[in-house]
């Protein structure tokens, strides 16, 4: 089994936010491969299916970005889970928006969920990259992030968004460059 989980913060007045993207993917993900109703579970939403051969839950902490790890580690734990099991779908300042990167390891770049996960569990799991871009100044990071995305943006978001989830059976079979490839392809 794997588990993937989508970094963000619970309640409505986050939903369109930037940093709430990785939400967005896993329901994506949910709602394209026909993955059980959302559930309460660890500290979170949980949703149970099916990508091609491959069993799949989806988290979504409610434990907010920041303690995100809590709900994860929780979830690792509870199924005796490899680090290898788990992918982490985020929004990455250092891509260009709408652009999707996968990458095994390495650093937080100062993102607080993928911080949170890395002190409960280690570095070496899968990251989904969605890309947000970033608005030029350190200094305008915070509001730009807790943002939402405008509505000239939301085609944009929709087809990344759609593209994720279409090809998501080849991420699911560890076929990451393929997996990046085709999306490129997609949103060409």
């Amino acid at each position: 089994m794997q588990l993937w989980v989508g970094l963000g913060n619970p309640g409505a007045e986050y939903a369109l936010h930037r940093h709430n993207v990785g939400f967005m993917a896993v329901d994506a993900i949910a709602e394209v491969h026909g993955f059980d109703p959302w559930k309460k579970g660890f500290q979170g939403w949980i949703s149970a299916g099916r990508i091609g051969t491959q069993r799949v839950l989806l988290l979504k902490p409610a434990t907010y970005m920041n303690d995100s790890g809590r709900s994860v580690g929780e979830a690792m734990r509870f199924y005796k889970l490899e680090l290898s099991a788990l992918t982490a779908f985020h929004d990455e300042l250092d891509l260009e928006p709408f652009r999707v990167k996968v990458k095994t390891g390495g650093g937080a770049a100062g993102h607080n969920g993928l911080r949170s996960i890395d002190a409960h569990l280690g570095q070496d799991y899968r990251r989904v990259r969605l890309g947000i871009g970033h608005p030029g100044h350190k200094d305008r990071v915070t509001g730009y992030v807790l943002g939402s995305y405008a509505k000239a943006e939301l085609d944009d978001l929709t087809d990344m968004l759609g593209a994720v989830a279409a090809e998501a059976p080849l991420l699911a079979d560890g076929n990451d460059a393929r997996f990046m490839n085709e999306i490129a392809l997609r949103l060409a």
